[in-house]
């Protein structure tokens, strides 16, 4: 399967932000140009998608440009963490809104059990380490998260046929196992190249949900086949 260059351009620049860290090349100015950038040109693949999907496109562009937020306070780890925990549940509601415009909000039980086990057990772990002030921020983060995850595995239950719907649960899935290890690394402790395995698993993630919204045909190519 060829990638299209979004893709390639994508991986680039995340390439550069996780060899930024100190473990790599200890160049963190790099991660100030590539992260955002990096977000960015996942926007540009979802900007042309979404034929037939007007609703769920605009919903998707929206908690990507959340996400984009999120990415920049996130950049100071200290100062940004709770403008970026912010800014990343409401993306994770701007994509509830796009993923309940296809399918029912819970249509199906059992994606919402599994996650709730998942998200509980991972706050039961961590709970320790995370201070005072930021505990109820990140139970109410935690309960967005892993609605969204869910809400995406609901969306394949309903088309487990579809290409795309596999690829968005795929991408739930991905973005709590992102936010897993980011939260392990600030409260329990560092991880080994912490960075890798979190920014990877991160804009995988963000290109699964981009790639839900479906391609716009050309209008030369719209009476035929794909």
């Amino acid at each position: 399967m060829t990638l299209p260059p979004l893709a390639w351009a994508t991986a680039a620049a995340a390439a550069l932000t996780i060899a930024s860290a100190p473990w790599a090349l200890g160049m963190p100015g790099l991660a100030f140009v590539f992260k955002p950038l990096a977000t960015l040109f996942v926007i540009a693949h979802a900007w042309p998608r979404g034929d037939g999907m007007a609703v769920e496109r605009r919903w998707v562009v929206v908690g990507l440009f959340c996400s984009l937020a999120g990415d920049v306070a996130l950049l100071w780890p200290k100062e940004g963490f709770l403008p970026g925990l912010v800014s990343f549940l409401l993306a994770h509601l701007a994509y509830l809104v796009a993923f309940t415009r296809r399918v029912r909000f819970a249509a199906s039980w059992q994606p919402f059990v599994a996650y709730a086990a998942v998200a509980g057990g991972i706050l039961a772990l961590l709970w320790p380490g995370v201070p005072g002030g930021l505990r109820l921020p990140v139970v109410a983060y935690v309960v967005c998260l892993a609605s969204m995850a869910a809400q995406a595995a609901v969306l394949w239950r309903a088309a487990p046929a579809e290409p795309r719907a596999r690829t968005l649960a795929i991408g739930g899935a991905l973005f709590v196992a992102s936010d897993a290890l980011l939260a392990t690394n600030k409260f329990a402790g560092p991880l080994p190249m912490s960075s890798l395995w979190i920014l990877s698993t991160y804009w995988l993630a963000q290109w699964c949900i981009a790639s839900w919204l479906a391609p716009r045909l050309d209008s030369s190519r719209a009476g035929g086949g794909r």
